[in-house]
């Protein structure tokens, strides 16, 4: 389903299927990325006139936050990458340049559209590289396979009589390969091979794509070598399958494709923005707060920023920042910079009631993704609803007496409660195992007690 039949009613039917609660972030992603659709509706000339609605999410960790922006990305199928902003410096010092986060979004585009690409020209690459592996099989007129048995007289049947037809020799071949009667034959094929001297470079910010220019640089200096590699058929089909699939790719049409989906549906999330928020005590310039923010300001305000696949424009791009913001505030952010995130949403911090609902309704729930890990074992996992419950009691129970983590608590639980199954599952006969809540007490409630334990344990 694409993002064109998407209503925002449905995006956040979606977004249900993976994230519990939640419902107000989750109808203010689904508004700001219909509006993106509605965008390319809009006349040409107040298209361009049409600002993106960026957005703050705040809410402490192990509330949904990246999980909602990873989910939408999905289901817009536009370029999505996720960086913590804390990565960063100003101009001027070591660390990473705030321009390098649009490099590596267009580079995720590039890969994006090339698989679309690739997936158009597959029927024609694997029937051009089918022919090339019969190249491979089929031996010159006159001569024969060095160290193979003639596969000629392997496809013909019985006795040939007078000269070998070539192309009925040809096709039985074919028939002999797609049978899969060829799977343990080996052949020998070259593959293209560039040695490229190896640089280490030490760079400073902004110079992260040197190692790449001189590679690139240093590849076109260097002629393409070949080498002999002997591969079964299998392996070969496929290896001549990917060089077709490569030379069938106009790699001009995927940049400039690439391109427009970065600056027309390319989403950046933010994370960890309340780490860079200034907290109005610290005198003189500050590296990783304040100017990390004002290297930020022009990418979200609309820049353009330099790429190996040429100049990528970020007045349209999608930028979702998020934070816990527990000491600090968002207007604890620049002036300039909270301008452009005109669009807040808090998140509710998880109870208890939610707990038991994400280890069950989910399709990727905890209890369903250890029900089938237990299975490859040959058991059958049960949780019964006390379980669940006692489980979700626990979870919540722990993030109210220590440090809050959300759902990621019952991670840790679930690990912690499943430690000695997991363990002896492949000693164990094969059979149902009931999960209830007198062994979920049984195996947490004495390290729940016990405060330092369930600090350092749970």
């Amino acid at each position: 389903m694409t993002l064109e039949y998407l209503t925002p009613r449905e995006i956040v039917s979606e977004l249900d299927k993976y994230i519990i609660g939640q419902n107000e972030a989750k109808r203010t992603v689904a508004i700001a990325l219909r509006n993106r659709w509605r965008r390319q509706q809009v006349p040409d000339e107040l298209r361009d006139e049409i600002a993106p609605k960026n957005i703050i999410m705040i809410g402490s960790t192990g509330v949904g936050k990246t999980e909602i922006a990873r989910r939408l990305a999905r289901l817009a199928q536009s370029p999505f990458f996720k960086v913590e902003v804390t990565k960063f410096t100003e101009v001027g010092y070591v660390g990473r340049d705030v321009e390098s986060m649009i490099r590596d979004l267009m580079e995720l585009a590039i890969n994006m559209v090339k698989a679309e690409e690739k997936q158009k020209v597959l029927a024609k690459a694997e029937e051009v590289a089918e022919e090339r592996l019969l190249d491979l099989l089929l031996p010159p007129p006159g001569g024969a396979v060095k160290g193979e048995e003639n596969l000629e007289k392997k496809a013909l049947e019985g006795p040939a009589a007078g000269p070998i037809d070539v192309s009925s020799t040809r096709e039985k071949i074919r028939k002999l390969f797609r049978d899969g009667r060829l799977a343990e034959r080996f052949v020998d094929l070259e593959v293209s091979h560039r040695a490229i001297p190896s640089i280490e470079i030490f760079s400073s910010a902004g110079l992260e794509e040197m190692d790449l220019n001189l590679k690139d640089m240093f590849g076109n200096l260097f002629p393409k070598k070949t080498k002999l590699r002997k591969v079964k058929v299998p392996e070969a089909y496929q290896i001549l399958v990917q060089e077709e699939s490569q030379r069938l790719i106009d790699m001009d049409k995927v940049t400039e494709e690439a391109v427009r989906k970065v600056e027309q549906t390319g989403i950046v999330f933010l994370d960890e923005i309340d780490k860079i928020a200034g907290r109005g005590s610290s005198q003189g310039p500050d590296v990783s707060r304040e100017g990390v923010q004002r290297d930020l300001l022009p990418i979200v305000e609309g820049s353009t920023v330099t790429t190996k696949y040429g100049m990528v424009r970020t007045d349209h791009i999608l930028f979702i920042a998020s934070g816990a913001f527990h000491n600090s505030k968002p207007a604890d952010l620049i002036p300039e910079l909270q301008g452009r995130f005109p669009i807040r949403v808090e998140l509710q911090t998880l109870t208890q009631e939610d707990f038991i609902r994400i280890l069950t309704e989910p399709q990727s729930a905890l209890t369903a993704q250890y029900r089938e890990l237990m299975k490859t074992e040959g058991l059958q996992l049960q949780f019964t609803k006390e379980a669940v419950a006692e489980i979700a009691r626990t979870a919540f129970s722990v993030n109210q007496r220590t440090e809050n983590i959300g759902a990621r608590r019952l991670h840790t639980v679930m690990e912690k409660l499943l430690q000695d199954l997991s363990f002896e599952a492949p000693d164990l006969p094969d059979g149902e195992v009931v999960i209830d809540a007198e062994y979920v007490r049984g195996k947490l409630t004495a390290i729940e007690k016990d405060e330092d334990l369930s600090r350092y344990i749970l």
